[in-house]
């Protein structure tokens, strides 16, 4: 499934200030939870796996990008928040977790099967390896724009 059938206008976030990687993860949260595809838990349970599981991923440009989970009983349906960030925020590298990620872009997955969270955890990684489609991301100015340019891609 492509990242722009669990992506919705409504779980995206454009120019997001916050502080540290749990204001990210607690606002993009906060817009699934509010489109009724997460139960009350997920967030804190998406914190709770980010300080033992990290989900920074340095891209080697000057954009990189967090991809932030948890798991399939705090899902009520599958769905993808994103957030554009004003500033870079710190998080932990998924690989090196004692290594800081400046990140500029997050995608939290609410995804309800195991299998599916590979899957779409491949797809982010397609759109994160095209330079031109992040620049596109980092510049839209509505969320309907984000959807656009994903949607090409995923064509």
């Amino acid at each position: 499934m492509p990242l722009s059938t669990y992506l919705k206008e409504e779980t995206i976030i454009l120019g997001l200030e916050a502080e540290t990687s749990a204001d990210v993860i607690t606002q993009l949260g906060k817009k699934l939870e509010e489109a009724g595809l997460v139960k009350d838990s997920f967030v804190q349970a998406a914190l709770t796996r980010e300080k033992t599981l990290p989900t920074g991923l340095p891209l080697g440009g000057e954009i990189n990008a967090a991809i932030p989970h948890t798991d399939i009983e705090h899902v009520l349906k599958s769905g993808v928040a994103m957030a554009t960030l004003v500033k870079p925020v710190t998080f932990q590298n998924m690989v090196l977790p004692t290594e800081a990620v400046e990140v500029r872009i997050a995608f939290l997955l609410a995804l309800e099967e195991p299998h599916a969270q590979i899957e779409m955890l491949q797809e982010i990684a397609g759109v994160l390896q095209d330079p031109d489609l992040l620049e596109t991301l980092m510049k839209s100015s509505s969320p309907s724009e984000v959807l656009e340019a994903l949607g090409k891609t995923s064509a």
